[in-house]
C-alpha cells in the first residue's frame, strides 16, 4: 500500500513539529501491525528515494499538503462528536478523483489511524488533540505558501458539507483551522459557499457585503482572482490544480451573479 513511503516523504519535507510527531506515530502503528511498508507513493509516485525526488523535485510538499489534508480533516469530521459515513465516503471520492485509486485505500488507512490518535489524545487531556490541530495549522502556515493553504480550505469546506448539513461545531472548526494556519473566517465562509447559487452566496465567496460599491466588488473580484489562481497550486500536481481551476470557475461564476445583479460589465 505504499504507506510507509508516502509518509517518508511527509518525514522529508516536514520533519520535526507536530506533524513531523503525527507521521512519526501513524508510521510506527503500521510496523506494530506488521504492514506492507513498501510500494508507489501516495498519489501514483514510485518510493520515496533520490530518484523519486530527482523526478518531481516537489515530492515532499505535495506529500506534506495531502497528509496536512488529512489531520486538519479527521478534525473536521470528529468535530460534531461522530464520524458520517456519508463524510467518509466523501472522501474516498474525493481522494480516488483527485489522487487516483491508490490513494483511497491509503488515506483512508492513515485517517482511521488519525482518529484513534485524537481519541487517546483527547482521554489523556480533553484539549489534547485540538492543542495539536492548533500546532499543526502554525506549521502548516509556515511550510505551505497562502495559496495553498487557500485550497486546503477548500478541500476541508467541501469535506464539512459533504453530508448536506453543516453544523455550528463544523464550522467553529473550520474557522479554528483556518485561524491556525493564518486565514480568517470571511474565507471559511466564502469555501462554504462556493457551490452556492443565490446573490447572498455570491457576496460571501467574493468576501463582501452586499452593501459593497460597484468599485468595492471589482477590487474584491480582482483579489480573489490573484489569490485562487490554480498557477498558484501548480507545483503541488496537476490533479491539485484542477481543483483549484474548478474553484476559480465557481468564484468567476460567483462574480457574474452580481456583475449582472448590478448591471456592470
Amino acid at each position: 500500500m505504499g504507506i510507509g513511503k508516502w509518509i517518508g516523504g511527509v518525514l522529508g519535507f516536514m520533519a520535526f513539529g507536530p506533524l513531523g510527531a503525527l507521521a512519526g506515530i501513524i508510521l510506527g502503528s503500521f510496523f506494530e501491525e506488521g504492514a506492507n511498508m513498501t510500494g508507489q507513493s501516495f498519489g501514483g509516485g514510485t518510493n520515496y528515494d533520490d530518484e523519486y525526488i530527482r523526478r518531481d523535485p516537489y515530492a515532499g510538499e505535495r506529500n506534506s499538503f495531502l497528509f496536512s489534508m488529512l489531520v486538519m480533516a479527521s478534525y473536521i469530521i470528529r468535530a460534531d462528536g461522530k464520524i458520517m459515513h456519508s463524510e467518509m465516503e466523501y472522501v474516498r471520492q474525493f481522494l480516488r478523483r483527485n489522487f487516483g485509486e491508490i490513494a483511497v485505500s491509503q488515506g483512508e488507512e492513515i485517517l482511521l489511524k488519525l482518529f484513534d490518535q485524537a481519541k487517546r489524545m483527547d482521554q489523556e487531556n480533553n484539549m489534547g488533540f485540538k492543542n495539536t490541530i492548533r500546532e499543526c495549522g502554525t506549521q502548516i502556515a509556515y511550510n505551505l505558501s497562502y495559496e495553498e493553504r487557500l485550497q486546503l480550505l477548500a478541500f476541508l469546506a467541501e469535506i464539512a458539507k459533504s453530508d448536506g448539513n453543516v453544523c455550528a461545531a463544523e464550522i467553529n472548526a473550520l474557522k479554528e483551522v483556518a485561524m491556525a494556519m493564518g486565514m480568517s473566517d470571511r474565507e471559511v465562509e466564502s469555501m462554504l459557499n462556493l457551490k452556492g447559487s443565490s446573490l447572498d452566496d455570491a457576496y460571501k465567496v467574493l468576501e463582501i457585503e452586499p452593501t459593497a460599491t460597484d468599485e468595492e466588488v471589482r477590487a474584491a473580484y480582482r483579489r480573489m482572482a490573484v489569490k485562487h489562481h490554480p498557477d498558484k497550486v501548480a507545483s503541488l500536481g496537476e490533479d491539485i490544480r484542477k481543483a483549484a481551476n474548478e474553484k476559480f470557475q465557481k468564484i468567476n461564476e460567483a462574480k457574474e451573479r452580481i456583475y449582472q445583479s448590478r448591471g456592470l460589465k
